[in-house]
């Protein structure tokens, strides 16, 4: 039985009897039947055997095949084989336990050997029963019916664990106290991620996000050179609709004297200020020029050549737009025949970053105008650059590798196949959170396609909310990171088989990549406890409930408090109130209208509600709004309460 789409061939040395999730020291999915599935002739009996279990398939016209063992209880190790037209294939040591998948951006890929206490840890590692495959990063155009590069289950042990996913094995051991059962561990997560590339053509069709991206990298897959003079015209078009009095910094007769002039080494632009290299996110307009012959302006065989560019460009030369590239090791452009001119050729790019590092890297003889005959003119600048006002960001390159659409779900959540899982882990939000008004629709959307795909309708998701990073608001203010927790928050009320784990409390101010996974993972191990396993335990810490309108003050209530809710003194500022909401943006983040109404609200404890005083005028309640905003409020189980923000009643 085939599954998905039409879909590429199989890697790993051709099509295989037994799909690569197959492998000695797997884990399979214990009481619930289990799926198993590969590659044959077509039409061929296929029989499969764990242990005493036997089950046949027979392999369709496209020569896959799906069989379906009945339920078995914990246990093993056992050989798992599969046999046809003589051929046979086993794995051997193969456990039955729980399986989750484990997906999402760097957070998610973040190594336990980088993690607080690695070394101590791994020392004490060595458990045969939790085992984990990564699932090698592949941004793929196309759907794959298989993985880019081999993939193999490895056993915890204190060689190996420092290879895993932090979150993902300190969950899994912290699991293990309270459950024993052997678990497996899939690991499948793309550093920078956005959420739209874990998510299919179809899946994000359904929810009408991305349509004009999606008809570009339709167009890609058929003819790359007509989608990218598409993509040129399009980016140009969003610039001067949401510019409008920007002009066009691209064309050669723009006046850029306003512009400042970059130092010669370039780099990245937050060291231009001595700042954290850290310290960007958005766009970035950079300016040059270069000066040729008239019999090199003439050759037909002209390339761009800028060395290394992080994240994301569009370049143009004398107007003339020549691509966009994304995450690339190096950033070249073919220049079309007439283009460049005898004199001044104006280069122009701009440039997409997220996180670090941020602009063009590697040394200055990268960068020139290159010809077929190996001669070429540097590019020495000196170079001129302006940020895009306001925090405006331009679309992203649909087929880029991290910020695109559908190409992790191509490359790396479909080749699964339809694996019989116990939940999924979802860590991710960082590389959204400019995009948080359509988070929770899109996120909602990919769980019901993964759920589809893995055969479970209720198929549990964890999901961790965003660490606390950046400053500590002084004041209420726009908080674009606030805005994706709160939209993590309402998938999490939307979805009854969902459950969130709250970390804002452990993140780091100045560290995108908070080094505290062993907390992360205790917090989703009770996280799944409650939701997953029944466990008479609450999810997280305090849950706010509602907040309505009593006289003078505002009452917030909340639930699952475990004891007595605790306010911790002299942390006072996280209560907010706000007035009347304002009309939405164009862009970013919803509050950021409303921040003037916004104030902070005095706060006292009664009972398991919370009594906020001058209230006049508010009609939202905001809580712990901001990139690293304090969390005063808990309970007896030391869990905090998470962000939100709510109407008043």
């Amino acid at each position: 039985m085939a599954w998905g789409i039409a879909l590429a061939a199989w890697s790993q040395g051709g099509p295989q009897l037994l799909h690569p999730m197959f492998q000695d020291h797997a884990v399979l999915q214990r009481d619930r039947p289990i799926a198993v599935y590969g590659d044959a002739a077509p039409g061929a009996a296929v029989t499969v055997s764990l242990g005493t279990a036997k089950t046949e398939a027979r392999a369709g016209s496209d020569g896959r095949w799906r069989a379906t063992l009945p339920a078995m209880s914990a246990g093993g190790p056992y050989t798992l084989t599969a046999t046809a037209n003589g051929e046979s294939r086993s794995a051997t040591d193969v456990l039955v336990g729980d399986v989750f998948v484990c997906a999402g951006q760097s957070n998610m890929a973040f190594a336990q050997r980088q993690a607080d206490g690695a070394a101590e840890d791994a020392r004490t590692a060595a458990d045969a029963q939790i085992r984990h495959l990564t699932v090698p990063a592949d941004a793929s155009v196309t759907p794959r019916q298989t993985f880019a590069r081999n993939v193999r289950w490895v056993i915890a042990a204190p060689d190996t664990v420092g290879n895993f996913s932090a979150a993902c094995y300190y969950f899994a051991r912290e699991l293990k106290k309270t459950l024993n059962v052997p678990i497996g561990l899939v690991n499948a997560s793309y550093g920078g991620a956005r959420l739209r590339t874990f998510m299919s053509d179809a899946a994000l069709g359904t929810v009408a996000i991305d349509t004009d991206a999606l008809d570009m990298l339709a167009l890609y897959r058929t003819d790359p050179a007509a989608a990218t003079r598409r993509w040129g015209a399009q980016w140009e078009s969003a610039f001067e609709k949401g510019r409008p009095r920007d002009g066009r910094p691209w064309l050669p007769a723009y006046d850029d004297g306003s512009w400042t002039t970059a130092p010669a080494a370039l780099g990245a632009w937050a060291l231009w200020h001595g700042t954290n290299p850290d310290g960007f996110i958005g766009q970035m307009w950079m300016r040059t020029s270069v000066t040729l012959m008239a019999e090199q302006a003439a050759k037909t065989d002209a390339s761009l050549d800028l060395g290394s560019v992080n994240q994301e460009d569009e370049t143009w030369v004398n107007g003339s737009y020549l691509g966009a590239s994304s995450f690339a090791r190096r950033t070249q452009y073919a220049i079309a025949p007439g283009a460049l001119k005898a004199g001044t050729n104006t280069v122009v790019t701009n440039v997409y970053c997220g996180w670090r590092d941020c602009g063009m890297r590697g040394a200055a003889a990268d960068r020139a105008i290159r010809f077929g005959d190996g001669t070429s003119v540097p590019i020495a600048g000196p170079w001129k650059y302006q940020e895009v006002p306001d925090g405006w960001i331009g679309p992203q390159l649909p087929w880029g590798p991290v910020h695109g659409i559908t190409l992790d779900h191509n490359g790396m959540i479909l080749p699964l196949g339809p694996y019989t899982l116990r939940g999924a882990v979802w860590y991710q939000g960082e590389s959204d959170v400019n995009y948080a008004a359509s988070y929770s629709r899109a996120l909602l959307a990919m769980m019901k396609e993964w759920r589809r795909q893995f055969g479970d309708p209720d198929l549990p998701f964890l999901l961790v909310q965003l660490p606390g990073y950046g400053p500590a608001p002084a004041q209420p203010a726009a908080a674009p990171w606030a805005d994706l927790r709160e939209a993590q928050r309402q998938t999490a009320l939307a979805d009854p088989r969902t459950a969130l784990a709250v970390t804002l409390d452990i993140g780091d101010p100045a560290n995108l990549h908070p080094t505290n996974k062993r907390e992360v993972g205790r917090r989703l191990a009770i996280a799944a406890r409650h939701l997953i396993y029944g466990d008479r335990i609450a999810t997280s810490g305090p849950v706010a409930a509602g907040a309505t309108r009593q006289g003078a003050n505002v009452v917030v209530s909340f639930g699952d408090v475990t004891g007595a809710l605790t306010l911790r003194a002299g942390e006072s500022k996280a209560f907010e109130l706000c007035g009347p909401a304002a009309p939405k943006p164009p862009q970013g983040a919803e509050a950021g209208a409303t921040q003037a109404s916004c104030r902070w609200a005095d706060a006292r404890v009664e009972g398991s509600s919370i009594v906020l005083g001058g209230a006049r005028g508010a009609t939202r309640v905001r809580y712990a709004w901001g990139g690293s905003a304090a969390t005063p409020l808990t309970d007896a189980s030391g869990l905090p309460a998470g962000p939100f923000e709510m109407p008043i009643r």
